[in-house]
This record gives C-alpha cells, sequence and structure tokens, in this order.
C-alpha cells in the first residue's frame, strides 16, 4: 500500500516557522511543501475553480512523483447541489487536466443540509471517467444506507472516511480499491492537534481494511497553527510501526 500523506492546502501564513523557514518568500511556498510531502488536497479549489493554466503552472513546481487531489467546486456541491452535474464536471475536469500526471483524486464534498438522493450521486459519478478516482464525503445522516453504498461500490467511488474530533463522522465503509480519509479537528491540546492515540487508532483501521497493493490518500484539514503539519508528521511516524508506507513528512 501506498499512503500517501499531506494536508489540505499550503498556503497558511501561520506556516511560517512551522514549516516555512522565515527567509523562504511565499511564492516558493509551493516548492518548499512539495520537497517535504508528496501530495497536496487542493481545498481552495471549492471557494474558486483555478484556471487550466494555474493547474499548469502548478504542475510545473512539482516533482515527478508528487499527487494533487483536488475538491470539486462547490458550484456543483453546494449551488446545483449534484444536479445537471455535466457541465460542472466537465468544467472541473478540464481545468484539472492542466495538472496532467499530477492529477490524483477528485473530491466531492456535500453540504451539511443535502439529504441522500442515490441516484442523483450515481448520475453525477458517472459524468466523470473511469480512469479519475472519485472521492464522495456526504454530511447527513440519511446517506448511511445499503443504496447509498451499492452506487459508490458500482461506480468505484471511496467514502471519504472523515474524523471530526477524533471520531468517524461516517461508516467506515469500503467501498473501492483505494481509500481518502481527511482529518478536520482533533481533540488533544493544543487545539486543534490529534492525539497519539487516534493517530494509532486511525493507522490500524486502514492497514485492516486495504492490501499493501492499495493507495490510501489521507489529508489533514487541521490547518490553525500548523497543527496539520504536525499531525501529518505524527501520523506518518504511526503508520509506520503499522507497517504501513507512507509518503514523504516533514
Amino acid at each position: 500500500m501506498t499512503l500517501y500523506v499531506g494536508t489540505s492546502g499550503w498556503q497558511y501564513r501561520d506556516w511560517r516557522g512551522v514549516l516555512y523557514p522565515a527567509g523562504v518568500p511565499v511564492r516558493l511556498w509551493l516548492e518548499e511543501y512539495a520537497g517535504r510531502f508528496a501530495t497536496v488536497e487542493i481545498n481552495n479549489a471549492f471557494y474558486r475553480l483555478p484556471t487550466r493554466e494555474n493547474f499548469e503552472a502548478w504542475r510545473g513546481r512539482v516533482p515527478g512523483d508528487f499527487v494533487v487531489a483536488v475538491k470539486a467546486s462547490r458550484y456543483l456541491t453546494h449551488i446545483k447541489r449534484l444536479k445537471t452535474p455535466e457541465e460542472p464536471v466537465d468544467r472541473l475536469l478540464s481545468h484539472a487536466a492542466g495538472l496532467g500526471d499530477r492529477l490524483g483524486p477528485v473530491l466531492l464534498q456535500l453540504p451539511p443540509n443535502l439529504r441522500a438522493d442515490p441516484g442523483l450521486l450515481d448520475a453525477c459519478l458517472a459524468c466523470f471517467p473511469a480512469d479519475i478516482r472519485v472521492a464522495v464525503e456526504p454530511r447527513h445522516d440519511s446517506w448511511w444506507t445499503p443504496e447509498v453504498r451499492g452506487v459508490l461500490e458500482a461506480r468505484r467511488a471511496a467514502l471519504c472516511w472523515a474524523d471530526v474530533r477524533a471520531r468517524p463522522a461516517a461508516p467506515l465503509w469500503r467501498t473501492a480499491d483505494w481509500g481518502y480519509v481527511r482529518f478536520h479537528e482533533g481533540r488533544a491540546k493544543p487545539w486543534p492537534r490529534y492525539g497519539r492515540q487516534a493517530l494509532r487508532t486511525w493507522a490500524e483501521r486502514i492497514a485492516r481494511a486495504w492490501s499493501p497493493a492499495e493507495d490510501v490518500f489521507a489529508y489533514f484539514n487541521n490547518d490553525p497553527n500548523g497543527a496539520a503539519v504536525k499531525d501529518a508528521r505524527a501520523f506518518a511516524a504511526t503508520a509506520r510501526r503499522a507497517r504501513l508506507a507512507p509518503t514523504r513528512t516533514p
């Protein structure tokens, strides 16, 4: 198994002195990040979809083994609410194609008030080519049904294993031959850090669910105070002790 470990974004001012040396200008932070991590989740694509030229420029600034996960635009998930998805999906993929072989999974994070609609989800997933990995993060309890699980499995889409305050926010369904995990907020101090036991539990869950031949992507979204950087590093160390093979971390 390749366990891709990274953070949700890289442009955080309070990471200076945590990940970025004081003398490194902001315009070089991506290069600095990519030298220390092998993957990132572009979280700000949710708020404003970058242009194809932006994606192409990022591709040229990272090494060949770097993988970029892209969070889908809120236009698709929160404004259209998955309805008539053809144009938004096509626009997302045509822009993200600028990443070339650096493009990793696409994340669909659904609104907390969007109730389950398996047919709508299936129609949306059908718009993605078979070679694009799609992870889905529902946030309303109505989604936890066998029908929804069946849609994800049939489309080989990964149910995002989301953690909030060191607890799973969803059933731990394995719906694809790859996995996607997001860490939103831990319970340790200082906030919003994760404790050793929480990270150890997640590493063990991943090791049980996927084989050594399968990929899992894990991103820390608890960015304040550099917590994501510190927790990603701690998680990678914990994963190695669980006989997993995480990508590089600081």
